[in-house]
């Protein structure tokens, strides 16, 4: 989804969790909670947010506009299915409006009469002066994290940061990791034991191959735009094929980022066996000997 400054995305709910990533410039973002707490954030480029199902939110962009990635916990997601208070508003009786909020009817004279979905504004004033007291504090675990401020894991091949329920609380359906393959790198051999893996490509070219066994494989290319997806617990790897980093995100509906190194299963697996298995020499075994482990 794309802002222009001031564009506004308004305010809504979903029956589904909203995870996003924030790929290009600066929005300001709002939501309260079930027991009353709010949250108003300004978010930019790397920045996270996180809204629970039925959590009520909006969007907007600031001052050069903003453009991100939206995903959702449920593949069966549908927008139609999106609760908007201009939806609402435009479909409830205007003298039921008035009993609810205890003043005279004219006041909705001029409400919308369909859902405005987004619409146009100026760029609002700083944060500060937007801040709502609220009688019941701030929400205890924030809607938003800074992960291009994290410490990446720094392989031979490029970086990795992850981000799920460790490290930012209030995700609790959705983990992922930024991954950065630099040129001639690969995000070596794995797979992951706990779901099914979304990808979708940020800058670069490259070429993933995904193992399902019984010797079927299926190797696609990808560039900054496109999604990617893996079955639960396929083998796979990714080659970055082009001239500069590779960058991607990894994404999963779970709590919890979780994977399988197959150099490390197999260097902490008995080395007779693993020789045995495969029919290899000594080399691979002393290189498997010294993998020396990113720490995590």
């Amino acid at each position: 989804m794309r802002l222009t400054p001031g564009g506004v995305r308004e305010l809504h709910w979903h029956q589904q969790a909203e995870w996003a990533y924030m790929i290009l410039g600066k929005a300001r973002i709002t939501a309260v909670d079930q027991d009353g707490r709010n949250f108003i954030a300004d978010v930019e480029e790397g920045d996270i947010w996180y809204f629970p199902p039925g959590i009520p939110h909006s969007i907007q962009g600031l001052e050069e506009g903003c453009e991100f990635l939206l995903v959702f916990d449920d593949g069966k997601f549908s927008d139609l299915n999106t609760i908007s208070i201009s939806d609402w508003f435009a479909h409830t009786p205007k003298e039921v409006l008035a009993k609810n909020f205890g003043i005279v009817q004219n006041i909705f004279r001029n409400i919308p009469t369909k859902q405005l979905y987004i619409f146009q504004e100026k760029v609002p004033e700083s944060l500060g002066s937007q801040k709502v007291d609220d009688p019941y504090g701030s929400v205890p675990n924030s809607f938003a994290y800074k992960l291009l401020a994290q410490k990446p894991i720094v392989t031979p091949g490029g970086t990795v940061r992850i981000v799920d329920s460790t490290n930012f609380p209030i995700s609790k359906t959705v983990a992922a990791a930024l991954v950065e393959i630099k040129p001639g790198g690969m995000r070596e051999m794995h797979w992951h034991p706990n779901n099914d893996e979304w990808q979708y490509y940020l800058t670069g070219t490259g070429r993933m191959t995904v193992f399902g066994g019984s010797g079927n494989a299926r190797t696609f290319n990808y560039r900054a735009g496109d999604v990617g997806y893996v079955p639960f617990a396929f083998g796979h790897y990714i080659e970055n094929i082009g001239e500069t980093s590779l960058w991607f995100l990894e994404i999963f509906k779970s709590s919890r980022f979780q994977d399988v190194s197959l150099n490390q299963w197999m260097a902490l697996t008995p080395h007779e066996l693993v020789k045995e298995n495969l029919n290899v020499g000594n080399d691979l075994i002393e290189k498997l000997r010294k993998q020396k482990w990113p720490e995590v």
